[in-house]
Parts: structure tokens; sequence; C-alpha cells
């Protein structure tokens, strides 16, 4: 028999993220009306990559799972830095 690891996330962990969730939300919508050139669109990747952690890490449980879990999301995410840098090195060379 293999024995589970049970863990438990207060209310209060969640209603922290939500609202951080809500704060980097409005970060996003406010950097979206200013101009910052080239770096734009880094800005927003790094608000989203932020957001992202944030709901695979706490609401997806992923903090709390296996390793071969976080392997996964791991090659997930490497592929889709893969497919970003092709699309940008092919949008600098247009």
């Amino acid at each position: 028999m293999s024995e589970s690891k049970h863990h438990i996330t207060g209310y209060g962990t969640y209603v922290l993220v939500w609202l951080g969730l809500l704060a980097l939300t409005s970060l996003t919508v406010t950097v979206a009306g200013i101009d910052l050139g080239n770096f734009t669109l880094f800005v927003a990747l790094t608000i989203a990559a932020i957001k992202s952690a944030l709901v695979i890490n706490i609401f997806m449980h992923i903090k709390f799972d296996e390793p071969i879990f976080k392997f996964f999301l791991l090659v997930s995410g490497a592929t889709l830095f893969v497919i970003f840098a092709l699309t940008f090195v092919d949008y600098s060379f247009r």
C-alpha cells in the first residue's frame, strides 16, 4: 500500500493568491495603456508567467504533487519556450 500525503491549503492562501491575480491583471491592463516600446511584450509575458505560476502551483496543486507531474510540466514549459523563441526570431527578421 502506498501512503498518500495530504496537504491542507487554507482559505487565506487562496484569497491572497486570488487578490494577487486580480492585482496582476489590473497591472496588465495598466501596462497595455502605456507605451513601453520594445519592452511592452516582455513586461506582458512576464506578468502572464507570474500569474500562470501562481495558478499552477496553488490552484492546480502542482506544488504538492509527485515529481513526474512536475517533470511533464517542465517539458511542456520548455516546449512553449521553444515555440515563443522561434516565433520571436521569425518576427525579428521580417
